[in-house]
C-alpha cells in the first residue's frame, strides 16, 4: 500500500482537490513511511524540495484519525519571520482537513493567546523562547494543554543543533515530553548538514522511538556557477546589477555595511533595490519581501537574514559578494533558485579579494563533491544548563535539585555534565545567592531576581543576548564599517589584524564598553596576501581545500578571466612554501610563516600554546596562517617549539592554559556568565574562543585521518606522513604492557572512597596520575597504584573527594608522581594538597641535565624501562561512560608506570 493511500481520506481528497496533486514527491514517500511507522526522523531536502509536507501530512493525517485533545502537534521554526512565513501555508493544510493552528510568538497579541488557551489548537506553531514562556507562565495550564502531544517538527534543524539554542530548545522538548502520556515523536527538517545521523540522536534525546535519516537520492540538477573579480564594491554592484536586470534576484552579503554600500551602487545604476538585514525595520523588510512577490526586475541585497527558508516566491538569480563562510550556508543560498521546471540553480560570486576567489573555488568544489560540514552537537552545555535550572526554579514555586536533574540529565547538550559537577554547581549558586534553597526547593535567588527580574522575568526566558556589532574607526573617529561581536571576541590588542573594505587593519584597542574598535593600517601599508582575517572564521574543512585549490594545477570553467587571473597570481605567490599535514614553514627577512591552512580557532589556540612558551615574539594568526616575528627567531628554534608542541604534557601544561584563560576575553560569551561558577566560566571561555583538542589533533598528526573525507586530495596520508606511521609501528613493538594480576578497583561514592583511603594508609609508596579534559581542566579520573591494587576514583560520580585529603597530605606515604605540578594544580581546586611527593620527571632532569633530553613521561621511560609506554588514549574524552577497555588500562597503566621508573632510577633515597 502507497504512503498517500495509508492518508486519512479527509486528507488524501485534499490533496488532490485543493492542492492539484497528483503525487508525493520520493522525500515525501520516504518520510511518510517512516513517521507513520513511528520513527523519529531527520528529513533531507533541497530548499522548496517539499520537507515541511513531508513531515506534515503524516502528522496532520494521524490528527484526523484520532483527534487530540489540546495541542496535537508542535511546528517549530528557529526565527519569527520563518515562522510567520509557514503560517499561511500550515494554516491552509489544517484548515482542509477540519483542523486549525496558532501561532504564538512574541507579536503575537494577548487576547488572542488567551482564546487559543481557552480553546487550543490541533497544531501549535511557535519559537524555542515562546514555549518557554509557556512553561513558565501560571496563565498556562501545560498539564492540561500538552498531555495529548504526539509529534514535535523543528524546522532549519541545522540552524539550532550545536548552539545554546538547540541545546535550551531540547531542554524544553523534554519537558513536554514529561507532561504527555505518549512518546513524543521528534522530526527535524534541512536541507544542508554533514552528520545526520548525529544530528537524529541529538533530537532523540529520551524518546525510545526508532530512528531514521530521510535522505532520498538527488537527482542531478543542473548547477550555473559563476565567479567574477572586481578592484572595488562599484565595480561589483555595477556588474551585479547587469546580471540582475530583468530578473528576480537575491544579493547576499557578508556584512550589513557592505549591503548598503552595494544597494546604494546598484539604485545608482538604474535597478529597483530593497535592503534587508536585522538593523532594518521590520515594516522595511516586510515591505522589500511584498514587492519582492510582486516585482519581475528587482534584487534585495540581504545579510543571511534570508538565508533560511522564508519563501521569497520565484527567484531567479542568487548573488553573492565575496565568499560565505560555511558550504551550508552557500548550499542554503544557491538553493533558493531553480525552483521552477527547468531552470538551473545558480550563483554568481563577485569577488573583491584574490582570497575571496579561491575561497568561493574550495566552497563550489566541496559541493560538487557532495561534502557539508558537520554539526558539532554539544555535550556540556553549562549557560544552558544554568538557564534552565533558573527557568525550573522560578516556574510553580521551584523545584526540587534532584527532580531537577532527573530532567537534566535527559537532554543530550548536557549528557557530558556529572551528577558530582551538578551537585557542586548547585552549592556554589546557592552559596552566591542565585538560588536559594527553602523547604527542600531551589527557588530564585536575590542576585538572580536582580539580574533577570526586569520586565516579568522576560529577560531570563530567552536563552541568548542578541548578537552585538562592534564600530570599526580609526583614532581619529574616522568609521570604516562594523565587525560582529562574535568575530571581535577572538581579537587581541595590539596583535590581531583584519580585513575589512578591502584593506589591511591592526588592532590597537578594543573598547567593550561602548562596543568599538580602534584600529590603524596594518604594517607596510599593503594588503598581505593571506594574511589578516577577513572577518569571517573559517573551519578546518574548507581551510584545508582552499589548500588544495592553491596547491592543485586545475582550472575550472566557471572563473570569469580576470578571476582566472587572480587564481593564477595566488597560486604563484604561495609557490612550494605550503604543504600538506600540519603545513610549511617559511621563513621570510625577520619573519617566520606558518602555513597551517587549519582555521581560525585552531590557530588562534596555537598562538596562545606558542604565546606561553615565553619567547616573547609576536605571534599574529589568521585562518590560513600563523606569522611570528621578535628577536632570537630561527627556523632551528622554531623547530624546537614544533617539538614541544607535539609533545601531549605540554598540551598537558594546567598552569600555562590557567594563564591563557586569564588572558582571554571574559564578557558576554553567555548572559548567565556573571552567576556562573569561576571553574564553569572556564570552561565556558576555553572552548568558546578555543578548540585546544582540534589544535593538537593537528600539530600531533591527527588532521589528515581527520580529514580523510574531505575530497579532492585533502587529508591524503603524504610520504612524511606514512614514514612517521611507519616509525610509530616500530616503535609500537615493544609497548609497556600492565601486570594483569593486579586488580582494578573503581570507586564511584564516598563510601568507596574512604573504604581506599582507608586501604591506602598502610603503604609506604604508591603511584598518583589525574585524567582530565584538555581544554577546561576537569577532573574526570585519578588513578592510585598500590601494592596490590589500582584504585580508579571517577570523580565525575563523586562530588565530594574530601576522603583523601588525609592520605594526600600524610607525608608518611611516598607519591610517585610524574610531573606533580600538573596534579597539585589540578586537585589544588578541590582544596586538595599532595605532600610526601617524588617527581620523577625531576628525577629525570637531574640525571640529564644536558640540553635537548626530553623528561616527558614517553621519553623517560624509552629511556629508564627501555620499552615504549603507548600515549594513544591520553587524549581520550575521559568524560565518557563507561570508559573503554583501552581507556581503562592505559588509566591504570599510567599510574603504575611510575613505580617502575623510580625503581629503574635506584627507587625512593
Amino acid at each position: 500500500m502507497s504512503v498517500f493511500a495509508r492518508f486519512a481520506p479527509r486528507l488524501q481528497e485534499a490533496i488532490v482537490a485543493r492542492l492539484g496533486w497528483s503525487s508525493l514527491r520520493p522525500v515525501q514517500e520516504l518520510a511518510g513511511e517512516a513517521l507513520l511507522a513511528g520513527c523519529n526522523a531527520v528529513i533531507l531536502a533541497p530548499t522548496a524540495g517539499g520537507k515541511t509536507e513531508a513531515s506534515m501530512f503524516p502528522t496532520l493525517s494521524g490528527l484526523v484519525n484520532d483527534p487530540a485533545q489540546g495541542v496535537g502537534a508542535i511546528y517549530v521554526a528557529p526565527i519569527k519571520a520563518l515562522l510567520n512565513n509557514q503560517a499561511e501555508r500550515l494554516g491552509q493544510y489544517t484548515e482542509m482537513v477540519g483542523l486549525s493552528r496558532f501561532v504564538w510568538h512574541g507579536d503575537t497579541p494577548t487576547n488572542e493567546r488567551t482564546t487559543f488557551l481557552r480553546e487550543p489548537t490541533e497544531l501549535l506553531m511557535t519559537t524555542p523562547e515562546s514555549l518557554e514562556v509557556m512553561l513558565v507562565s501560571r496563565r498556562v495550564n501545560e498539564k492540561s494543554l500538552f498531555a495529548d502531544l504526539r509529534t514535535v517538527v523543528i524546522d532549519e534543524v541545522h540552524a539550532v543543533a550545536g548552539t545554546d539554542r538547540g541545546a535550551h530548545l531540547m531542554s524544553v522538548i523534554e519537558r513536554l515530553a514529561k507532561l504527555s502520556r505518549h512518546d513524543v515523536q521528534r522530526v527535524g527538517l534541512s536541507a544542508t548538514v554533514g552528520n545526520p545521523a548525529a544530528i537524529l540522536e541529538w533530537l532523540r534525546g529520551s524518546s525510545e522511538r526508532a530512528g531514521q535519516v530521510v535522505d532520498p537520492p538527488k537527482n542531478p540538477s543542473r548547477r550555473q556557477i559563476s565567479i567574477a573579480k572586481h578592484d572595488d564594491l562599484a565595480g561589483i554592484a555595477h556588474d551585479a546589477a547587469s546580471v540582475a536586470k530583468g530578473v528576480k534576484s537575491l544579493f547576499f552579503c557578508q556584512s550589513r555595511s557592505t549591503t548598503e554600500a552595494v544597494a546604494e551602487h546598484m539604485r545608482r545604476a538604474g535597478t529597483e533595490v530593497f535592503v534587508h538585514h536585522s538593523a532594518v525595520s521590520k515594516e522595511e523588510r516586510l515591505l522589500a519581501e511584498e514587492r519582492f512577490h510582486r516585482g519581475s526586475d528587482v534584487c534585495i541585497v540581504c545579510t543571511s537574514t534570508l538565508e533560511l527558508g522564508i519563501d521569497v516566491g520565484d527567484l531567479d538569480k542568487v548573488l553573492q559578494a565575496e565568499a560565505p563562510d560555511s558550504v551550508s550556508s552557500f548550499l542554503q543560498r544557491m538553493g533558493r533558485t531553480g525552483r521552477r521546471e527547468g531552470r538551473p540553480t545558480n550563483t554568481t560570486f563577485f569577488c573583491e579579494s584574490s582570497e575571496a576567489v579561491v575561497q568561493s573555488i574550495a566552497l563550489v568544489e566541496l559541493a560538487k563533491a557532495g561534502w557539508v560540514e558537520d554539526v558539532d552537537v554539544l555535550t556540556r552545555c553549562w549557560p544552558v544548563l544554568i538557564h534552565q535550572l533558573l527557568a525550573m526554579a522560578l516556574a510553580h514555586d521551584g523545584i526540587n535539585a534532584g527532580d531537577a536533574w532527573e530532567h537534566l540529565s535527559r537532554v543530550p547538550d548536557f549528557r557530558g555534565i556529572h551528577r558530582a559537577e551538578y551537585d557542586r554547581l548547585v552549592h556554589w549558586m546557592i552559596r552566591d545567592h542565585s538560588l536559594v534553597l527553602t523547604s527542600g526547593r531551589l527557588v530564585l535567588g536575590p542576585k538572580a531576581e536582580r539580574r533577570f527580574g526586569r520586565r516579568n522575568f522576560m529577560e531570563l526566558f530567552a536563552v541568548f543576548s542578541s548578537p552585538q556589532t562592534y564600530s570599526v574607526q580609526l583614532q581619529s573617529g574616522q568609521p570604516l564599517g562594523t565587525l560582529s561581536q562574535g568575530f571581535v571576541d577572538r581579537l587581541v590588542d595590539g596583535v590581531s589584524c583584519f580585513l575589512l573594505s578591502g584593506r589591511a587593519w591592526a588592532v590597537k584597542f578594543i573598547h567593550h564598553d561602548d562596543r568599538r574598535v580602534v584600529v590603524e593600517s596594518a604594517p607596510r601599508g599593503r594588503n598581505p596576501t593571506w594574511g589578516g582575517f577577513i572577518p569571517q572564521f573559517l573551519g578546518r574543512g574548507l581551510c584545508q581545500k582552499i589548500l588544495d585549490v592553491l596547491t592543485s594545477e586545475e582550472a575550472y570553467a566557471y572563473l570569469r578571466p580576470e578571476a582566472a587571473e587572480a587564481l593564477r597570481v595566488q597560486r604563484e605567490e604561495i609557490g612550494a612554501a605550503v604543504l600538506p599535514k600540519i603545513g610549511g614553514i617559511e621563513v621570510v627577512a625577520d619573519e617566520i610563516r606558518w602555513w597551517t591552512f587549519a582555521g581560525g580557532r585552531i590557530n588562534s589556540t596555537l598562538r596562545y600554546a606558542l604565546l606561553s612558551i615565553g619567547t616573547g615574539w609576536k605571534v599574529v594568526p589568521d585562518n590560513y596562517m600563523i606569522k611570528l616575528r621578535g628577536d632570537g627567531l630561527s627556523r632551528a628554534r622554531f623547530n624546537d617549539i614544533l617539538d614541544q608542541l607535539r609533545d601531549i604534557e605540554f598540551w598537558e601544561n594546567d598552569a600555562m592554559w590557567r594563564e591563557v584563560a586569564d588572558s582571554l576575553p571574559n564578557y558576554r560569551l553567555s548572559k548567565f556568565q556573571p552567576i556562573m561558577p569561576p571553574w564553569v566560566e572556564r570552561e565556558v571561555v576555553a572552548t568558546y574562543l578555543l578548540d585546544v583538542a582540534g589544535a593538537w589533533d593537528w600539530v600531533s598528526g591527527g588532521a589528515a585521518g581527520q580529514l580523510a573525507r574531505v575530497p579532492g586530495g585533502v587529508g591524503a596520508v603524504s610520504d612524511d606522513d606514512r614514514r612517521q606511521l611507519e616509525q610509530l609501528e616500530r616503535v609500537a613493538a615493544a609497548p609497556i604492557s600492565r601486570d594483569a594480576t593486579r586488580a582494578i578497583v573503581w570507586v564511584r561514592s564516598v563510601a568507596e572512597l574512604r573504604a581506599m583511603c582507608a586501604a591506602l594508609g598502610g603503604e609506604q609508596v604508591i603511584g598518583l596520575d589525574v585524567e582530565t579534559t584538555l581544554a577546561s581542566r576537569t577532573l574526570c579520573l585519578m588513578q592510585v597504584a598500590a601494592g596490590q591494587a589500582t584504585y580508579l576514583v571517577d570523580a565525575l560520580e563523586i562530588d565530594d573527594l574530601g576522603e583523601l585529603a588525609a592520605v594526600l597530605g600524610d607525608t608518611a606515604v611516598t607519591k610517585v608522581i610524574h610531573n606533580a605540578a600538573f596534579e597539585r594544580e589540578v586537585l589544588g581546586r578541590y582544596g586538595l594538597e599532595i605532600d610526601g611527593v617524588v617527581d620523577t620527571c625531576e628525577l629525570s632532569r637531574r640525571r640529564h641535565p644536558e640540553q635537548g633530553v626530553r623528561h616527558d613521561l614517553k621519553s623517560v621511560c624509552e629511556r629508564e624501562l627501555g620499552a615504549t609506554l603507548r600515549k594513544v588514549e591520553q587524549t581520550s574524552d575521559w568524560t565518557t561512560r563507561p570508559l573503554s577497555e583501552e581507556q581503562v588500562a592505559y588509566a591504570a597503566l599510567d599510574a603504575e608506570v611510575v613505580l617502575r621508573v623510580l625503581a629503574a632510577m635506584g627507587g625512593v633515597r
